[in-house]
């Protein structure tokens, strides 16, 4: 449980003591208990009668110099309720009121809370003025204007906003404070979660003058989600190598390295990858969800049956989509679902994704001298049957791996490409001539929902 802060009153709380409105002694105990309860600790001095609730907003109204306003009897500009959605309403505990010359005037209870003003900014797209007022006057105006049947307000619920947000950690003051390994790691999980919540699958660092841009890569394009301020950016990226084992004292050659994590009670594998430029190493992540069952991955019966045959006989089966379309995803669930035959199965990664029972995944390695060149040239002595060989880069990898069909293998590798179309210009080109004849199986993937698998019969004549 995530505790509930409220940010100007933990700055201001001894001023309390000092303007004697309240005993150091009722502070720390107050500050226990909202610690206990994951409570802010307004909540907390006002229901245990240590203070009246509008004597502490009178009072931060004067340490402010932020006017309160009494929200009871208030009369609310509807048309304002367009600037900000209900969920970011009910988080923040904010509500517009008014606008007057492009300025919009809203009630806060918490007017410190910079994360939550510069959301609202982003949303309303427009200056904004905050007001100070009570939580529960706000809450109830929420209620009131947004979600009554006769209010306009239900419209403005943002169903597609995202639930969570990283910045909201670089929002936690201690955080700049305390840069120690357990609050860098926090940062870090909190990125990642986002990701998952926003279904992206691919993220990036890059040194920019204000730090670090994070920035989510969905659908082909790049969103950038936030900065890392620049105190934090070098402890943020030691942290974030050494969690995928990389040597975070090494910055000007490439390395490749893998992060396990959670996410809720999900475990999930990442591939890092940091990469030198004139402005600063750039970190890319890929995650990799946990693959699922055959039958899981919106395939019917009969296609299903057709990666099965092909599977029985020597040749290649070619999984293609758009970047990040879910082509590993599936081809860790053709492996999973053969996993307890009796034959040889092996694979060759950069990274292997997860541990799949029975089948001899390998891993290459650049740092000893096992790379892409050498397991080619060995993996013929451990007698593979199906062999899956992580992309086609080069045409010796083409060749190669085109060669091990005529010695009665079975090969599974994945290819880019945007549609079918885009897919049957790449393969017209002369080098994919043999490649191309040798496939008994090619498995499209659209998108996650929509997967097109086609037999050799129905290669022949795309062929042809």
């Amino acid at each position: 449980m995530e505790f509930v802060r409220n940010k100007t009153l933990e700055k201001l709380k001894y001023d309390l003591v000092r303007d004697n409105l309240i005993k150091y002694e009722d502070l720390e105990t107050a500050q226990q208990v909202a610690d206990a309860q994951h409570v802010n600790l307004g909540q907390v001095l006002i229901s245990s009668g240590l203070i009246e609730e509008n004597t502490l907003l009178k009072f931060l109204e004067s340490k402010l110099h932020i006017p309160y306003v009494n929200l009871e009897d208030y009369s609310i500009d509807k048309k304002c309720l367009n600037f900000i959605n209900l969920n970011n309403a009910q988080k923040y505990k904010v509500i517009p009121l008014f606008m007057i010359e492009g300025i919009l005037t809203v009630a806060m209870s918490d007017p410190l809370d910079l994360f939550a003003i510069d959301r609202i900014v982003e949303d309303a797209k427009c200056e904004i003025e905050p007001v100070i007022s009570s939580e529960n006057a706000i809450l109830k105006k929420i209620e009131e204007y947004y979600t009554s049947s006769s209010s306009v307000g239900q419209i403005f619920i943002d169903e597609n906003r995202p639930k969570y947000d990283w910045r909201e950690v670089l929002n936690d003051e201690t955080l700049l404070t305390d840069m120690s390994d357990e609050h860098i790691q926090k940062l870090i999980r909190a990125i990642l979660k986002q990701a998952i919540s926003d279904d992206v699958h691919e993220l990036f660092f890059e040194h920019v003058p204000n730090g670090l841009s994070v920035s989510f890569r969905k659908d082909s394009q790049n969103t950038t989600t936030g900065e890392i301020p620049p105190i934090l950016v070098a402890s943020f990226i030691a942290r974030l190598k050494t969690l995928s084992n990389l040597d975070p004292t090494v910055s000007e050659l490439p390395q490749l390295g893998k992060l396990s994590f959670k996410v809720d009670e999900m475990s999930l594998i990442a591939s890092i990858s940091a990469f030198p430029t004139i402005h600063g190493e750039r970190i890319s992540i890929k995650i990799y969800k946990p693959p699922k069952k055959l039958s899981e991955n919106s395939i019917d019966t009969k296609k299903i049956n057709i990666i099965k045959k092909a599977l029985q006989y020597p040749g290649v089966i070619l999984v293609c989509g758009s970047s990040l379309c879910g082509k590993t995803h599936l081809i860790y669930s053709i492996l999973s679902e053969i996993a307890d035959s009796n034959k040889n199965i092996m694979t060759i990664e950069s990274i292997t994704k997860y541990n799949l029972e029975n089948i001899n995944q390998c891993e290459l390695n650049e740092h000893i001298g096992f790379n892409l060149d050498k397991a080619m040239r060995f993996i013929e002595f451990q007698s593979p049957d199906i062999l899956y060989f992580e992309g086609l880069n080069t045409k010796e990898g083409v060749d190669y791996f085109s060669s091990l069909v005529f010695k009665d293998k079975t090969l599974i590798t994945e290819f880019s490409a945007e549609n079918i179309a885009d897919l049957m210009k790449k393969l017209a080109l002369g080098e994919f001539s043999v490649f191309k004849s040798l496939l008994t199986c090619l498995i499209f993937i659209h998108n996650k929902d929509s997967i097109e698998v086609f037999d050799k019969k129905a290669l022949e004549k795309y062929f042809a």
